[in-house]
């Protein structure tokens, strides 16, 4: 890795050479599929709809949350122009603010990851067993675990074996979730038009799609949600040096992903309110026990019994895609990280054959089982707190990516109007949105009522939240002490030339 270059030169240089991974592998389809995975768009939407807690407005607020998305998709498209690392926000934040935001910025990734690891590949288990008739082992505790534990031994060693083999299962699993997805959507559409879906049934309204009559601390719960919902389209960008053109195919393909979520979610979610109503019994959307789920409830008096268990697999379809899509972008980070020297170099070893960060994998995965399982013994309340804390780590990432973006293209917005706009206005305000949401959620999440679980008088989603982020500051001492270069802005920094693979671009001018 080269040490830097002269005062005035382009600060996105390559040395040509990458991180030992395959690249060349990945097109845009695949570099999508790995982003809509990851989200796991069924099971999100199942797990969300019932939490918003704005009734009819529900369409209206995955809308709302789709701008800071696309303003922050914005930001990372620029950025993995100019640097088409893996370490993604780690890299561009330590390019842009130095060694201690780009150290923290890259924490908040692997505390998203970790997080929501631990609660996919429960639900995966759960679904999975109550598919096949194993409600029994479904309903225990101990039960439960074990088959999640495999979901994530086995999706961890899916990634371990290589970025083609992972491609190939997702395109399979994402096909499945779109598919159904729009099956549902499109049933339950003609059965409230044609009058066969029953009393409860509603005709959607334009009202539906506009954002009013909505208190503001509803709005930013609700969009706190839909962010957690929206999570993880940036996995595209985290495989850009496994791609055939690393520095425009994997942008492209956030911004495609979220595309494709917002028209799926809101399409999807308007059809399942208009065929379930607001109603508090029965499948209404108000009745607190179809909370959990608003999808599979459905299935019986849509389409039967098929239906039923086809949108269950459905659901554990989606969550097994996620856990194995959601160790991809981590993995790759701290694969980053170590070679940058901000971790120990064991970190950065990869696997001679399949080209995938070995090392960084099998610590992932191993991380996630460890975490789910504390979490489980503790309560399955704390586990439920912790998924409804991921929004302050996604936002946190999000907009310290948002700003790095502002900051390391500052010298060049003035050069033209798509400059100023691209790299200066629309992610500042991607990253301001993102820092809005996260303070409200700090000060909302504190409340002893919020949540499943209280802590010290504190509610559990502000410990679990607040807590998993603030880990990392002396987890970032430890390798302080160790690898001094890289907190001195030795082995990176805003002119240092960055370890991936030379695309023959030309290299895009920051500081």
């Amino acid at each position: 890795m080269a040490s830097g270059v002269s005062a005035g030169a382009p600060t996105a240089g390559s040395t040509g050479e990458g991180k030992g991974l395959a690249t060349g592998t990945l097109g845009l389809w695949g570099n999508t599929v790995i982003g809509l995975a990851s989200t796991a768009p069924a099971y999100g939407l199942a797990a969300t709809l019932g939490y918003l807690g704005v009734g009819e407005k529900a369409p209206a607020m995955f809308i709302v949350a789709f701008v800071p998305m696309v303003l922050t998709a914005i930001a990372y498209q620029q950025l993995n122009k100019a640097v088409p690392d893996c370490g993604t926000t780690f890299t561009w934040a330590t390019k842009a603010f130095g060694p201690v935001v780009g150290w923290m910025g890259g924490w908040g990734v692997a505390v998203s990851a970790i997080i929501v690891l631990a609660n996919v590949a429960e639900i995966a288990a759960i679904y999975t067993l109550r598919v096949v008739g194993l409600d029994g082992l479904a309903d225990s505790q101990w039960g439960r675990m074990a088959f999640a534990v495999a979901f994530i031994a086995v999706m961890t060693y899916v990634s371990y074996r290589g970025i083609l083999l992972s491609e190939r299962m997702q395109n399979v699993l994402v096909a499945w979730q779109f598919l159904f997805l729009v099956v549902l959507a499109a049933w339950a559409l003609f059965a409230v038009y044609s009058g066969s879906a029953g009393p409860q049934a509603v005709q959607p309204e334009l009202s539906w799609f506009i954002p009013t009559g909505i208190s503001f601390g509803d709005a930013v719960a609700a969009i706190v949600l839909c962010i957690f919902l929206y999570w993880g389209w940036d996995a595209c960008l985290a495989v850009n040096e496994e791609s055939k053109d690393p520095d425009r195919i994997p942008g492209r393909a956030a911004t495609l992903a979220t595309i494709i979520l917002v028209v799926t979610f809101t399409a999807v979610a308007t059809a399942i309110q208009a065929y379930s109503g607001f109603g508090t019994t029965g499948i209404g959307l108000g009745n607190p026990d179809n909370a959990d789920d608003t999808i599979t409830v459905l299935g019986d008096p849509l389409g039967g019994p098929v239906l039923a268990v086809l949108l269950m697999i459905t659901i554990a379809v989606s969550a097994a895609a996620s856990t194995q899509s959601t160790i991809l972008p981590t993995a790759r980070g701290t694969l980053a990280m170590a070679v940058y020297k901000a971790l120990p170099p064991q970190f950065g070893t990869v696997h001679p054959r399949f080209k995938t960060p070995g090392f960084s994998t099998l610590v992932m995965g191993a991380t996630a089982v460890g975490f789910y399982v504390l979490l489980s013994l503790i309560s399955t309340n704390a586990l439920a707190d912790s998924i409804a804390s991921l929004g302050l780590a996604v936002a946190f990432y999000y907009g310290i990516t948002s700003f790095a973006c502002v900051w390391f293209f500052r010298s060049t917005l003035r050069q033209s109007a798509a400059h100023l706009w691209l790299r200066g206005i629309l992610p500042f305000l991607g990253g301001l949105f993102m820092l809005v949401i996260f303070g409200y959620s700090v000060v909302d999440m504190a409340r002893p009522d919020y949540g499943e679980t209280v802590i010290g008088g504190v509610g559990g989603v502000f410990v679990l939240g607040v807590g998993m982020l603030a880990l990392g500051v002396p987890l970032m001492l430890l390798c302080a002490i160790r690898l001094r270069a890289f907190f001195r802005g030795e082995t990176l920094n805003a002119r240092t030339e960055v370890l991936v693979p030379d695309t023959g671009a030309p290299p895009v001018g920051g500081l």
